[in-house]
């Protein structure tokens, strides 16, 4: 099995902590971030930063969907990280200042299946899933443009 990782990056002009604030935001603003590819989104504890847990299906393809129950913590200042209880999923959002405004990294990394599987998974799932992920950055930025 190999590591599979995923990145995207996107400057939003608004201060990092607002930005921070609207992301960990999973009861209002997050469901409002994500694309169709996101569904049956549940909030099952918490609900603002550490200490929420969220459930939801993430349909990749029309013929690969992956349940998520993810954990939340804040493990420093300006970065939550969602751990699926489900997998190896990981996915980091980072936020930092970039020029008057925040450059927001979305990283995400989980360990492949093995064989030919794997290598299929390894080419194709960081193409459809930074797709995914450049949606949900342009809706982070029209929230923050609201």
């Amino acid at each position: 099995m190999a590591l599979v990782e995923v990145l995207a990056r996107r400057e939003i002009k608004a201060a990092p902590d607002d930005v921070l604030d609207a992301v960990a935001d999973y009861r209002e603003v997050h469901p409002r971030l994500l694309p169709e590819q996101f569904t049956d989104y549940e909030v099952r504890e918490g609900g603002d930063g550490e200490g929420t847990v969220v459930f939801f299906r993430l349909h990749a393809s029309a013929k690969r969907v992956r349940e998520c129950l993810l954990d939340v913590t804040e493990p420093e200042d300006h970065k939550l990280v969602e751990a699926d209880r489900n997998s190896t999923l990981v996915t980091t959002w980072t936020v930092a200042e970039s020029g008057g405004g925040t450059l927001v990294t979305v990283h995400t990394a989980w360990e492949g299946a093995g064989g030919i599987g794997g290598v299929f998974e390894k080419i194709f799932a960081p193409r459809a899933l930074s797709r995914i992920y450049e949606r949900v950055l342009d809706n982070l930025a029209a929230e923050m443009g609201r």
